[in-house]
């Protein structure tokens, strides 16, 4: 696979299985089975001693899951990649992969809260150290940097959407000889490819974007054979957070629409957050494409972004009165959904959450789905009219 692969071109990826020729279906197969037997004791032998590369049980490889890792690997321009049965169970291997107790993990603030939950109870229990940063400081990262394992990066980051120079910061990471892993799942391949910025690692809660559907929950990590081997013996095979094969088949076909998908989203979105801009009862848009430039590598904006109401405004009648869009976690979909961020702040699962992810009492998040701009504006401006 090319490193050079532009994530445009899906020409060859309806034939990313291994031949192409399975009874010359148009969509590939689903390689629904657990176990996968062998045609003779040498056989068997052969494959236990890695001398063949074939599937024994689908928890390690199976032919679905791995049609969907060769796509995903293609559009992030990577020479591997492996697929996880969510995007928490992702994250958590590649981290695991690479620290032992009393190491030390630098993170950018605002990170996705179930990955800063992971960082505070389970690698808080191995004694491994997190430490935040804001990631616009570079001076501030590379302080941090020396002695650390991983570089733990999101961008832009949840809930506050803040958009670092990726590039910048692995190169830092490189300096230092640490570790960077990336959650590229806002972005997509179609607007940031990491890897191409000098990033160690990229994941993906491939429940979002890549499937795009909201009908599958998966996860992938992508980047070097060699540093995607290291994942694949160290932590994956002891986790038990395989990715399905009907799952890899959904997968499948929802990244054969990712580019057309991501422009609609981007498109919507960006109209939205303008005109929310201009209203009197918004104090801020958080959205990164309202900047004067997008940092080097961010090619395009998704349909995620949170704003902050001004004062006064009945945030629980604006969302009860909302009809199109939906309250709901996740995004990636089709349908538009909102959070406000004081029904997150009602979770109590760790100390001092609300500082370090960013989430602001009056805040709420949209997701900008694919119902059509104007009716969706209308819906907003109908909710407004009540909650006003």
């Amino acid at each position: 696979m090319s490193n050079g692969s532009d994530p445009f071109e899906f020409a060859s990826l309806a034939t990313a299985h291994d031949d192409g020729n399975y009874a010359e279906a148009v969509v590939p197969p689903i390689f629904q089975t657990s176990l996968f037997t062998f045609s003779d004791y040498d056989d068997m032998i052969a494959s236990y001693r890695g001398e063949k590369v074939r599937p024994i049980y689908t928890r390690g490889l199976n032919p679905t899951v791995r049609m969907f890792e060769e796509m995903l690997a293609k559009l992030e321009g990577a020479e591997d990649a492996l697929g996880f049965a969510s995007g928490m169970a992702a994250i958590s291997s590649a981290v695991l992969a690479f620290v032992e107790p009393g190491d030390r993990i630098v993170a950018v603030k605002h990170v996705y809260p179930d990955a800063f939950r992971l960082f505070g109870t389970i690698l808080k229990r191995m004694k491994v150290e997190v430490t935040y940063v804001d990631g616009r400081d570079e001076e501030a990262i590379a302080k941090a940097l020396p002695g650390a394992k991983i570089f733990y990066m999101e961008s832009p980051t949840s809930w506050v959407m803040e958009a670092h120079d990726v590039g910048a910061l692995a190169k830092l990471a490189k300096q230092h000889g640490v570790v960077s892993m990336i959650d590229n799942s806002w972005a997509s391949p179609v607007f940031q490819r990491p890897l191409t910025l000098g990033v160690d690692l990229v994941i993906h809660s491939a429940s979002k974007y890549l499937g795009g559907h909201s009908d599958v929950v998966a996860g992938v990590v992508a980047g070097s054979k060699e540093i995607v081997a290291r994942v694949k013996a160290e932590s994956y095979p002891y986790l038990g957070g395989k990715l399905s094969p009907f799952d890899a088949w959904l997968l499948i076909r929802g990244m054969r629409t990712l580019p057309i998908r991501m422009k609609a989203h981007e498109t919507a979105a960006m109209s939205i957050a303008k005109r929310l801009q201009e209203l009197d009862v918004v104090e801020t848009v958080c959205h990164p494409g309202l900047a004067n430039r997008l940092p080097t590598g961010l090619n395009g904006t998704s349909g995620l972004f949170s704003f902050i109401f001004r004062e006064g405004v009945d945030i629980r009648a604006f969302a009860d009165h909302l009809k199109l869009f939906k309250l709901g976690v996740s995004w990636g979909g089709h349908e538009s959904l909102i959070v406000p961020g004081e029904v997150v702040l009602q979770q109590k699962a760790q100390p001092n959450s609300a500082h370090t992810f960013g989430i602001h009492a009056r805040s709420v998040r949209l997701h900008v789905g694919l119902e059509g701009t104007e009716a969706l504006w209308r819906d907003i401006e109908e909710a407004l009219a009540v909650a006003s």
